[in-house]
């Protein structure tokens, strides 16, 4: 099957954060594909979903998928749950090796300040989660300079300092937040 953009990754590629108002959410992978001039989505953003749950469960669905343009948004689940250091590694390089093709753009976005947004975290949690976030955003930057890979530096992003841009659970994007991620994107790509 044929589709101009396909996303896979957790509840942020799902949109989580920017209701729809049918019960589900837009989010900023239809925004991306509108500003791109795409219009065949495929979006498997899955809530809850680990890096683990991409290796196991989304890759199948999209091995016979043709696409030119491919994102890839998922981590952040494992770095606030059971963390495991070496697998989050492994399944991320699973991940962007699977998705390779001629051809084929992949891009992914790093990491922003969750740990700083999720309220009533003790100070120890906290920095404890930063330095874990931080070491995360070092290798993702690392695999995509080996891999080719689009890197949108969200982490860096003005607009993770601006609570606006942020859902109430301090861990998705807001309606606004969608959109400018999606506008940012949108513009890293063209």
């Amino acid at each position: 099957m044929r589709y101009d953009l396909v996303v896979i990754g957790d509840s942020f590629a799902e949109g989580r954060g920017d209701p729809d108002g049918n019960g589900g959410f837009t989010g900023w992978v239809p925004r991306v594909a509108h500003r791109l001039g795409l219009s065949d989505v495929l979006n498997l953003g899955e809530y809850g979903a680990t890096t683990t749950d991409v290796v196991e469960r989304q890759l199948a669905k999209i091995a016979d998928v043709d696409t030119d343009e491919l994102g890839v948004a998922v981590g952040g689940n494992d770095l606030v749950r059971a963390y495991d250091h070496d697998g989050f590694r492994r399944n991320l390089t699973t991940i962007f090796d699977a998705v390779a093709a001629p051809g084929r753009r992949v891009f992914t976005h790093d990491y922003p300040d969750i740990p700083g947004k999720l309220p009533g975290l003790p100070p120890e949690h906290r920095d404890a989660l930063r330095a874990r976030f931080a070491e995360a955003n070092d290798f993702l930057a690392a695999l995509c300079a080996e891999r080719g890979v689009v890197r949108y530096a969200l982490s860096t992003a003005p607009l993770c300092a601006d609570p606006d841009m942020w859902y109430p659970d301090g861990i998705h994007p807001s309606a606004l937040g969608h959109r400018t991620i999606a506008d940012e994107i949108a513009t890293l790509l063209s």
